[in-house]
């Protein structure tokens, strides 16, 4: 059953996101630096069998296996041409999974950085840049698409290059962004700023959050920065799940699916709308925070406000915390708390 963005906001006050497509595609036999977005057109059978499980764990929203299929990303595997077509193809596969539901489910076209740097630090430009997610865009709307959404962000000008993109192609949008280094993204965009990103646009955005990042604990004391900024925006929040390890060819996140139900519950409690999971959420994390929003919306009572302290004691200690006025920073413990194993 098929539902746009805006109108299942308007229907409950908490939604559930997916979790991750490449930690889980590993399982599936995705060879390290293979792109998995091909697979729409080569192994369709598998991003539907992933989309599936997420929708049957419970998922609202599911993300589009088009994460790095915009041409200058493609071009590393010669598929630039085909850009167009594994979007339309990525889009029409969740399309398939969404429409067999039995309640409803949004299709959110993932659109990931094209990993250019702008100028005059590199040679991107932003027409060349609204080009390239334009192309993209367009086959995830021909698709059928329900919504574009723009995460793992880092630079301010690739968030308004996609979300122009997005205008120009009559699509409604999100953006999230990665919050991953002291607290604000590689580019240096602050969580509180997250709002000001779109205000030149000529339409707004239907959400703005944060994905991925270096632990529950760090993304959560951004959402916090967010929703302080402006209280009455849709706020995403789609955190790893704990903290990653490399054995052999996986990489293996420290996560319980515990872990993430205690991180949905903090994750309302701070006036997260959207809550899903980034890398290293399988199906039964995501099952685990369906329960846990359920749950919170039964209880029909929400905490408290976290706390950087609450959050630390529940979810572990912050990975990467931002840097203090006055200080040079420090990484943190980055040790799981009280039910992080």
């Amino acid at each position: 059953m098929r539902i746009s963005l805006y109108d299942l906001l308007q229907r409950t006050p908490l939604l559930l996101a997916d979790g991750a497509t490449g930690t889980n595609f590993m399982h599936m036999g995705l060879e390290p630096g293979f792109p998995p977005d091909i697979w729409n057109l080569t192994e369709p059978s598998k991003p539907e069998t992933l989309h599936r499980q997420f929708v049957e764990a419970g998922s609202d929203i599911i993300l589009t296996n088009t994460f790095g299929a915009n041409a200058p990303r493609l071009k590393l595997h010669d598929a630039q041409d085909d850009t167009y077509a594994i979007n339309k193809a990525g889009a029409e596969i969740a399309g398939r999974v969404a429409e067999a539901a039995t309640r409803p489910v949004v299709v959110a076209g993932s659109v990931g950085p094209t990993g250019e740097l702008f100028e005059p630090m590199g040679e991107m430009t932003m027409e060349g840049a609204v080009a390239a997610f334009k192309t993209q865009i367009e086959g995830l709307r021909d698709g059928g698409a329900d919504v574009i959404w723009i995460e793992t962000m880092s630079a301010a000008e690739e968030i308004q290059a996609a979300a122009q993109a997005a205008i120009d192609c009559g699509m409604p949008y999100v953006y999230t962004a990665s919050f991953d280094t002291a607290g604000k993204t590689m580019m240096g965009i602050a969580p509180d700023q997250i709002h000001n990103i779109a205000a030149g646009l000529s339409e707004p955005p239907l959400a703005v959050g944060s994905n991925c990042g270096v632990g529950a604990s760090d993304l959560l004391l951004g959402t916090l920065d967010m929703t302080a900024a402006d209280p009455d925006a849709v706020i995403v929040g789609k955190a790893n799940c704990g903290i990653p390890h490399v054995m052999g060819k996986e990489t293996v996140y420290s996560g319980t699916p515990e872990l993430m139900y205690d991180y949905a519950q903090l994750a309302a409690d701070a006036g997260v709308r959207i809550i899903g999971g980034c890398c290293g959420n399988a199906p039964e994390h995501v099952a685990a925070m369906r329960r846990s929003i359920d749950d919170y919306l039964a209880r029909n009572e929400p905490g408290p406000r976290p706390t950087r302290a609450s959050l630390e004691e529940t979810l572990g200690a912050l990975v990467n915390p931002p840097v203090e006025a006055g200080t040079t920073g420090r990484r943190g413990r980055g040790a799981g708390g009280r039910r992080r194993r």
